[in-house]
C-alpha cells in the first residue's frame, strides 16, 4: 500500500479537465459601452415624477377654495362675511351625566357568608414508633407551627401520623406548608376533613 499525502495536494474539479487561456497578461479587456438604455429610463421616470409634482402642486388650495362656500351657507349668518379657511363656532357643551351621578343610587347584592362544609388538614409523616413522630413534630415545632401526633391502627400494624390543622382556608394551609418546605420537610400534603 502506498502512503499519499493528500494535505498537501491541490484537489481537481471533477468532469472538467484543465484547460490553459490564451489570453496574454499584457491585453487589456474590451471598453465597456455606455449604457443610454439605463439613461433614458432613469430620464423618463425623473421627468414623469416632475410632472406629477407640478400637476398636484396648487390642489389643496383649489379644494379650499371649492369647500369654503359651503362652510359659509351652514355656519354663517346671512348678514355676516366669514373668512373661508375660519373654524366654525365651538359647539355648546351639554353634559347631563354629572347630575344623573349625584342622584344615583347603587344597589349590590352580596352574598350571605356561610361556613365552610369542610375544613383542611395537612399530613407531614406516618412513622412506625412514637420516637420518630416526636423528632418530626419538634422539626415542625422549630419553624412556630403547632402538630399532632395520633395512633392509627392499621392493617400492618400501628401508625404515628403527624399532621397540621384543621385548617378552614387552603390559603393557610399552602402557607404553612411552604414554611415546612423552606426548612427542608418536604413531604407534607393537603387532604379534606368534612366537619
Amino acid at each position: 500500500m502506498t502512503n499519499r499525502d493528500y494535505a498537501n495536494t491541490r484537489p481537481t474539479r471533477k468532469g472538467k479537465a484543465k484547460t490553459k487561456t490564451t489570453r496574454r497578461k499584457s491585453q487589456a479587456p474590451a471598453p465597456r459601452r455606455f449604457p443610454l438604455v439605463l439613461l433614458l429610463v432613469t430620464l423618463g421616470l425623473i421627468s414623469g415624477f416632475g410632472y406629477f409634482l407640478w400637476t398636484i402642486n396648487n390642489s389643496a388650495e383649489e379644494l379650499d377654495e371649492k369647500e369654503a362656500p359651503v362652510v359659509e351657507q351652514t355656519a354663517a349668518k346671512p348678514t355676516q362675511k366669514q373668512d373661508p379657511k375660519a373654524l366654525p363656532p365651538k359647539p355648546k357643551e351639554e353634559w347631563t351625566y354629572q347630575q344623573e351621578l349625584l342622584n344615583k343610587q347603587v344597589e349590590v347584592d352580596i352574598p350571605e357568608v356561610t361556613a365552610p362544609t369542610h375544613s383542611y388538614q395537612m399530613q407531614c409523616g406516618s412513622f412506625r414508633t412514637r420516637p420518630q413522630a416526636d423528632q418530626m413534630k419538634a422539626v415542625i415545632a422549630f419553624q412556630g407551627l403547632e402538630s399532632d401526633i395520633s395512633k392509627v391502627r392499621g392493617t400492618t400494624g400501628d401508625w404515628y401520623k403527624v399532621s397540621l390543622g384543621p385548617y378552614d382556608r387552603k390559603r393557610q394551609a399552602e402557607k404553612h406548608r411552604h414554611i415546612l418546605q423552606k426548612a427542608g420537610i418536604d413531604g407534607c400534603f393537603l387532604m379534606y376533613v368534612k366537619k
